[in-house]
C-alpha cells in the first residue's frame, strides 16, 4: 500500500552557519560598535543578548535573513519572551522546533480526514503517516497540506509505492 510521512525537520548545521554569519555581520556593523550583543547556538536553543530592544529586535532581522538565504524556514523558530539581564541589556531565547508536535499532528490528521479522500493517517511519534491505495489521493493530500498553515515548516519523505 503506497504511504509516505509528514515531518517536520530542520538542518542543525544550517542553522550553525546563520548564526555564525549573523555573529560577524553583528561584529562589523557600526550602529553595533561599543555595546554589547551577542548570539549564541547551544542544542536547540539561540540565545541572544543585546544592549536594548532595538538592537535586539535588530539581530533577529539579521538572523531570519540569514536563515532565509540558506533556505531555513522561521517556521522552525519559537521565540521565547524578552527578559531583562545585567547592566539593562535585554536577553531572548529563540527555541528550534524539530518534529511534529502531538496538537498539530491532530489538527493535521482531522484536516486530512475531512478532506473525504480515501486515505488514511496516523500519528507516529513526532511524524505523520499517511497511506492509501491510489498514489493520486497521496498527492493530492500532499497538495491540501501545504495549503494550509500549520504555522511549522512541513516536509513530504519516504514515499513508497
Amino acid at each position: 500500500m503506497p504511504s509516505f510521512d509528514v515531518v517536520s525537520r530542520v538542518d542543525l548545521q544550517e542553522i550553525d552557519n546563520a548564526v555564525n554569519q549573523t555573529e560577524k555581520e553583528i561584529d562589523q556593523r557600526y550602529d553595533f560598535k561599543g555595546t554589547v550583543n551577542t548570539i549564541e547556538l547551544s542544542d536547540e536553543t539561540i540565545t541572544l543578548l543585546a544592549s536594548d530592544d532595538y538592537k535586539l529586535q535588530a539581530v533577529i532581522d539579521i538572523l531570519k535573513g540569514k536563515l532565509a538565504k540558506r533556505k531555513v524556514s522561521t517556521k522552525c523558530l519559537q521565540y521565547g519572551k524578552k527578559e531583562p539581564a545585567s547592566g539593562g541589556s535585554v536577553r531572548q531565547v529563540i527555541s528550534i522546533i524539530q518534529g511534529i508536535p502531538t496538537e498539530k499532528g491532530k489538527e493535521m490528521v482531522k484536516a486530512i480526514k475531512g478532506s473525504k479522500l480515501k486515505v488514511q493517517a496516523q500519528i507516529m511519534d513526532d511524524q505523520v503517516r499517511v497511506s492509501g491505495k491510489k498514489i493520486d489521493d497521496l498527492q493530492a493530500v500532499m497538495q491540501m497540506l501545504k495549503e494550509q498553515d500549520f504555522g511549522i515548516d512541513l516536509q513530504f519523505v519516504n514515499m513508497r509505492s
